[in-house]
């Protein structure tokens, strides 16, 4: 039974739906240490909530983060996608003035493409045990 905890209900529908997301920065620049990370956590937690969107793991390396998502239906991951970069560029940008060092060339954080895998190949353990392993900066 533990298997089926992550199964979430709709009006409608009954799923469980999970993405595995890799965003990279511009030009695979190595931007973000770990205070970086933490905070872009918080920032991604948030937007998932706004589109009824669980960040079940989140981890990354000073130039890409990986998310996995437990998201409904209704929602569109590439809109999805499209505010996680979003908002979480301009906050960062805001809140660490020392990162506009490697925004000076495109004015942007993130590149342009992004991976989105749907889960359900390997287990969900196997993927959740990956993203802990990312070597985090310290």
């Amino acid at each position: 039974m533990a298997e089926y905890r992550d199964i979430r209900t709709g009006r409608h529908c009954i799923f469980l739906l999970h993405a595995h997301l890799v965003f990279v920065t511009k030009y695979r620049h190595n931007v973000f240490a770990d205070a970086h990370l933490r905070r872009m956590e918080e920032i991604m937690r948030a937007v998932c909530a706004d589109f009824e969107t669980e960040l079940s793991e989140f981890n990354g390396e000073a130039n890409h983060v990986h998310l996995l998502v437990n998201f409904p239906p209704k929602v569109a991951l590439s809109k999805l996608v499209n505010s996680l970069k979003g908002v979480s560029s301009r906050r960062l940008r805001q809140e660490f003035p020392d990162l506009v060092q490697h925004y000076y060339r495109a004015n942007k954080l993130w590149a342009g493409s992004y991976f989105a895998g749907s889960v359900g190949g390997p287990p969900i353990s196997v993927l959740r045990q990956y993203i802990e392993q990312q070597n985090r900066p310290s």
